[in-house]
């Protein structure tokens, strides 16, 4: 099978369930690949870690990982029309609440652990701080699409834009952790 199809030479990209074709600068296409490129940095993050040889990098590079697996579900619904919305699978295909409370819970462990600053924070302490500090603006960004579309009615009754407010939030205290931001490592 070939990487190419050449279907999109036209400018048009398909939908997930029904493979509606839409303009690839459709506010949609434009959500979920926002969403794409936030798992690309996640994978920085995760590759700057490498190795992961104490407790905060194997705990940072498990979060990572599931996250950039959420985010694929985030993705998979953003890039399914609102007219299909009923063959969307919880967890699998659409965010669910239980996926935002995941993500407090998180963001509430780490901060137990993590130093906040009480000034502005210049990202580049560290790779990996750099790197999630990225993916925080990329899934802000995201954010911002998904909001265009709930505001259009595209998006239902759906859970995408609380998941990435949450996870812009955590990924910012997870840059902290990641730039040695830790009072003390304990389980």
């Amino acid at each position: 099978m070939r990487i190419y199809t050449r279907k999109g030479d036209t400018g048009t990209t398909g939908l997930l369930f029904g493979g509606d074709r839409v303009s690839k600068a459709d506010p949609r296409t434009d959500a979920y690949g926002t969403t794409d490129e936030a798992v690309s940095a996640l994978g920085l993050a995760r590759a700057s870690i490498g190795a992961a040889t104490d407790r905060t990098e194997v705990r940072l590079t498990e979060l990572i990982l599931r996250l950039q697996r959420e985010l694929f579900v985030v993705g998979a619904e953003l890039a399914t029309h609102t007219d299909r919305r009923d063959r969307l699978t919880d967890g699998v295909s659409r965010v669910t609440e239980a996926m935002v409370a995941a993500l407090e819970h998180d963001i509430d462990a780490l901060e137990e652990l993590v130093e906040q600053p009480k000034e502005f924070v210049l990202p580049g302490e560290s790779m990996t701080g750099a790197a999630l500090d990225l993916a925080r603006t990329t899934v802000r960004r995201a954010e911002r699409r998904s909001v265009e579309l709930h505001d259009a009615g595209e998006l239902g009754d759906s859970q995408v834009v609380p998941y990435l407010n949450r996870l812009a939030d955590l990924l910012f205290v997870m840059a902290r952790a990641a730039d040695g931001g830790f009072l003390a490592v304990r389980e």
